[in-house]
This record gives structure tokens, sequence and C-alpha cells, in this order.
């Protein structure tokens, strides 16, 4: 008798698990929602059933949930605007309230993207206080993807929406913050921050394991490996916190990460462009901007450091609708966290307000080496993104190198005359390379005259 009530009870519980109607957890009251695009919703209910969708602002849609008892369908959204509401209705009714229409943003990345707007223990962010007193703004809203380590897709992932307050943002991702603070306050649009990061992980932790299975076969042996590091277990974070926010409708990324790929730049060459592809195709959403930081100086790490800079240099010259923030000027010389992150956010807020959003009138990225002349034993820098020429912001002049065909590099002396950067040597006749910042840590003495910093570069590799 027991044993049946039991059964019974168990097949209930199965039963009303199954007709309970869900909506993915990106879904949920506070929410911002892409603007003007027809935007994915999912969930999962009782097999067959009718999902039937109100927006507020005037749209109705239905889906119908599959024999595994899930369910998609579009939804148009209009202007920005809001507050509005969704109604949705299936085995039961689910009500979405306070949602607004703007801007998404996808952040992630490692700890320099997790840093909190208070900052670590330890480590501020500079301003943050006067920052975190000023926050209040019920335009700004962010939603935090709670840490999560997988061996399959998953599909759900747990997080809230919260809107920006003294005593929301101090917890928020710091360069998030500055980002879409900036992004708010010129689009005059909501603005909601998806933010999915984790401390001290490799690109390929990432990356979806069909391209690391077909491009990057060095990573198979890991993935079967223990680890008491599992959030470096090549596609663990990509199953657990970035495949559960797809194919969540956004207008792209931005990201800040490269300090744990730092021992192989020859790999994350390859593997950098590899993972934002793999992104674009999953979302599809074509080619969504792609916006990421440069790793900063530091005293540590010697040529590994630079060289992964130069890496991730070539992926903004490379990869189409990409943008690199350079911070080459604002490290710490023995802190991997630089507390100079409203900088960052800024500088990565002029690439999307420039390129994704039309404004004109803006410089948006450092000088860029172009090319080189060579004039009595003197070499003739060109960059691009210097209409004006490149400046020095009062800095001295220093960590150029330059080298003959020996390929043996001397220190540099090096002057700037009407915009022009010029580099020699009193002792090498016969120039045919230059260097700059070829070190892990610099203070960056080469700007444009946006006060926008250069990377560090060699003129033998371009």
């Amino acid at each position: 008798m027991k044993k049946g009530l039991l059964f019974s009870i168990l097949v209930l519980s199965v039963f009303f698990s199954q007709a309970q109607t869900n909506v993915s957890s990106m879904f949920s009251n506070h929410m911002v929602m892409q603007r003007n695009s027809e935007v994915a919703i999912w969930g999962k209910d009782k097999p067959n059933t009718k999902i039937s969708i109100d927006a507020s602002w005037g749209e109705q849609v239905t889906a119908y949930a599959d024999t595994e008892g899930k369910w998609k369908t579009f939804l148009t959204t209009h202007d920005a605007g809001g507050p509005y509401k969704l109604d949705i209705k299936g085995s039961v009714q689910i009500q979405i309230s306070d949602i607004l229409l703007g801007e998404v943003w996808l952040c992630s990345g490692q700890s320099n993207m997790e840093m909190p707007l208070k900052g670590f223990i330890g480590q501020p962010v500079y301003g943050s206080n006067q920052e975190i007193l000023n926050s209040s703004n019920s335009q700004l809203r962010f939603f935090e993807v709670e840490r999560n380590i997988s061996t399959k897709p998953q599909d759900s992932c747990n997080g809230k929406w919260e809107l920006s307050t003294p005593e929301t943002s101090a917890e928020w991702s710091a360069v998030a913050y500055f980002y879409g603070k900036m992004l708010q306050e010129q689009l005059k649009v909501p603005v909601g921050l998806i933010c999915s990061s984790w401390g001290g992980t490799p690109a390929e932790a990432w990356t979806p394991r069909n391209v690391i299975a077909a491009d990057f076969k060095e990573f198979e042996t890991v993935m079967n490996e223990e680890s008491s590091y599992q959030q470096r277990t090549p596609t663990g974070l990509f199953n657990g916190m970035i495949n559960p926010l797809i194919p969540f409708t956004m207008k792209g990324v931005i990201w800040y990460q490269g300090e744990g790929n730092r021992f192989n730049a020859e790999q994350y060459t390859k593997l950098f462009p590899a993972m934002i592809k793999s992104w674009r195709d999953r979302w599809n959403l074509g080619d969504f901007p792609f916006y990421f930081v440069q790793i900063s100086s530091l005293e540590w790490g010697g040529e590994q450091w630079v060289e992964l800079r130069e890496s991730q240099l070539k992926t903004m010259l490379t990869v189409p609708n990409t943008g690199m923030a350079v911070t080459l000027d604002i490290g710490q010389e023995y802190c991997i966290h630089p507390p100079k992150k409203k900088e960052v956010g800024e500088r990565l807020a002029y690439w999307s307000l420039a390129k994704t959003y039309g404004f004109k009138g803006i410089q948006y990225c450092g000088p860029v080496y172009k090319s080189m002349e060579i004039k009595d034993a003197k070499a003739y820098m060109s960059f691009d993104y210097a209409p004006d020429g490149v400046c020095s912001m009062e800095n001295e002049l220093e960590d150029f190198e330059i080298a003959g065909a020996d390929q043996v590099f001397h220190p540099a002396k090096a002057e700037i005359k009407k915009g022009q950067l010029i580099v020699w040597n009193d002792e090498l006749k016969e120039p045919t390379i230059v260097r700059y910042g070829w070190k892990s840590y610099l203070n960056g003495c080469l700007f444009n005259t946006a006060g926008l910093p250069a990377s560090s570069f060699r003129t033998d590799h371009f």
C-alpha cells in the first residue's frame, strides 16, 4: 500500500513539474531587452503545449512546446522605452514586469572583467566610493551569471536582473559599469549588461568543444583530466556560463581576458579568433561587435607578456568588427589588476559609440603602426588612427629600440616633429627594424592627440 502511494505521489510530482511553464532565467523582472529587434525567447512546458506571449508594447506571438517540452519563438521589440510587461501563458501563466527596451551587451572574461566596482581585497578601483555613491540609475541594469563549470552545454543559468543603486553597483564589474554608464549617458536609452566572468581563466575554457576538438587537439587530454583548477578546463565555462545565454538577443560583447593565456601567445593568435567566431556562429546574429581589452603592462611575464599583447593586436587587425582598448599606460608594476577601471570601460565605450552607434567626431583607437621610411639613418614612422599625428602626452619618449639587418636591437632615441615620430640610434647607419614597448612593463609614451595610447609593436612582423 505504502509503495503504491509513494509511486502515485512520484508520478504526480513528475506530471506537475512537466506542466509548469518555465522561461529562461534571463527573462525576469527588471530585464532589458534589445530594442528594435526580433528577440529570441524560450523555455519549457508540458510537451505540445501552446505558449501565448503578450507584450504590453503591443506585440503578441505564439509557440508550441516540442516533444521534449522545449519551446522557442521570436518577439518583435520597438524603440527604447518602458517599463513594460510580458504575459506568458502555457500550462500556467507567468508575468514579467518592469521590462525596458534598450541596448544589451554581454561582458565576459577573467578577473579584470570580474573585478567589482568596490575593488578586490587590498586592490582598489580608483574613484569607486564616489562612483558608487552616485550610481543610482534605473536606466542602467545588470545581470550577473552565477559561476558554473559543466562538462556538457547547459540550457539555464542562475542570476537576476538588478537596477543600478549604491547597494547593487558596488558588486558589479567595474569595467562593465563604466562602459554601460557611458553608453547610457550618450545614447540616452536603457542599457542592460550581462556579466559572465571568472578570474584566472584561459580562452579555451570559454570555447565550445567542437572548436577545441577540430582545431586545438592539444587540449583534448586536459579536458579528460581531474584538476583543482576546473575553471581552466577547456569548454567548461562555455558550457556552464555562455551556452545558457544563447540565443538571448544582444548588441555585442566586451571582453577582458588574456592573462590566462600568456604562456602561449602563438596559440592564442589562433584560439582567440576561433572563440570569437564560435560565439558569433552560435548566436546567429551575424558578425556582432566584439570589443576587447589588451592586457596591460606588468613587471613580470617577460617577453611572453608582450607577445600576448601582439597576439591581441593581430586579432583586432584581422577579425572583422572587432576593436581593442589599449591599456599600456595605466598598468601597475606589480599588480595584475590595474585600479584605473574607468579608463578601461570608457575606452571600450569609445569603440561602441563610434563603430556601432555611428558617433562622429570622436577618436576611438590609439595609433596603430602603418609604415616606416628610412632617411639619413633615421626611421620616420606613420600611424593609422592618428589623424592629427602622434604625441607623448608630456611623457618622456622612451622604450624604443632599433636594429639593422643583423636584427640586433639597440636602445633608440626618439622625437616627434609636427606629429611624426622619428626614431634613430647614432651608431646605427642602416636601420631596418623599430620596436616600441617590447617589454612586460612600461608607462607608455606614444598617443594620438585624443590621449589614446598605442600598443607595443614591432615593424618586422607587419
